[in-house]
């Protein structure tokens, strides 16, 4: 891997990530390599900066923080391809990082990457366009319309700052009306998002290697209203039903993207473009990490499998 460009993010306001992300940087510009560091969070986007300072030539991205870190970076560096190498220093459940165990000895990961031992994966994003039906209203009104790209899962949902608000929603795919929903919302998340907003939502748990879409409802007022899995080439269009209701709004990973108004629908599909990760893991089991992140218990009584070598 040849890396003459980097850049590093740490989680904002995380003290320790800051001294990472210094020490790392200190490390690979002895190596020769450019690099730019910057904070990310809630408050923080270091990415634009990043991106316009190296003329959109970046060869590698250290993300230090958890997964809200992660998905922020993949949101911005898929589309250029970029390989995130992602660290848990700062973090919390840390599903798409390495521990911070794992990656003590920094100076051998330099050597790692420069030298090709190591692996990439490539993980589904969705895309997401706000289309407006109703001419008379939409673009007047003149929000950001996309496309959006998320890593974890769109959520169409209202909010609302003195109340709690729930939707009237129709979910279409492919052009036919498959549902209407009214409740909290509606999550539709790819395999990587399906251990997340999704999982707590009653949600399916999709394995990371699959091209998959979960369409899961939030709350809904029907106890037949059930989360589906679908071909991830299909469309899903999420329509508003009201006429009056302005707290509408699409979230992407978490981060809310714009507000859906109506006479207004929003189209979502499987992104053309894939986030890449750098895994220095030379074992791994997507089954322990579940087992590890989600606190499954199994059976209160635990028998030996005397068949099994």
């Amino acid at each position: 891997m040849k890396i003459s460009k980097a850049i590093i993010a740490y989680k904002s306001g995380s003290q320790i990530g800051k001294i990472w992300a210094e020490r790392c940087s200190n490390e690979l510009e002895a190596l020769g390599i450019k690099v730019l560091i910057g904070p990310t969070g809630a408050t923080d986007n270091p990415y634009p900066v990043f991106l316009e300072s190296m003329h959109q030539e970046i060869d590698l991205a250290v993300v230090l923080g958890g997964d809200g870190a992660t998905l922020g970076a993949a949101r911005y560096l898929a589309k250029l391809g970029v390989p995130i190498l992602a660290i848990n220093v700062g973090g919390h459940l840390g599903f798409l990082t390495h521990s911070i165990e794992e990656c003590e000895n920094t100076v051998e990961i330099w050597e790692r990457l420069l030298s090709d031992r190591f692996a990439i994966e490539q993980r589904m994003m969705l895309e997401a366009k706000v289309v407006t039906v109703d001419e008379g209203l939409g673009t007047r009104l003149g929000q950001p319309c996309g496309p959006f790209l998320c890593l974890n899962e769109m959520c169409v949902k209202p909010a609302s700052p003195d109340r709690m608000v729930t939707a009237a929603l129709e979910l279409e795919i492919d052009g036919e009306v498959v549902d209407q929903y009214h409740g909290d919302g509606l999550i539709v998340a790819t395999p990587t998002g399906s251990t997340s907003y999704t999982v707590a939502a009653n949600g399916p748990i999709v394995h990371s290697g699959m091209h998959a879409i979960a369409i899961t409802p939030i709350c809904p007022l029907s106890l037949s209203s059930r989360a589906i899995v679908i071909p991830p080439k299909l469309t899903v269009s999420i329509w508003t039903l009201s006429t009056d209701d302005f707290t509408l709004k699409l979230w992407t990973d978490g981060v809310m993207a714009t507000s859906i108004f109506p006479g207004q629908r929003v189209d979502i599909q499987m992104s053309e473009h894939q986030a890449q990760f750098i895994v220095l893991r030379e074992e791994y089991s997507y089954y322990q990490a579940l087992r590890q992140k989600l606190l499954w218990t199994g059976a209160r009584v635990r028998y030996p499998n005397q068949y099994r070598n």
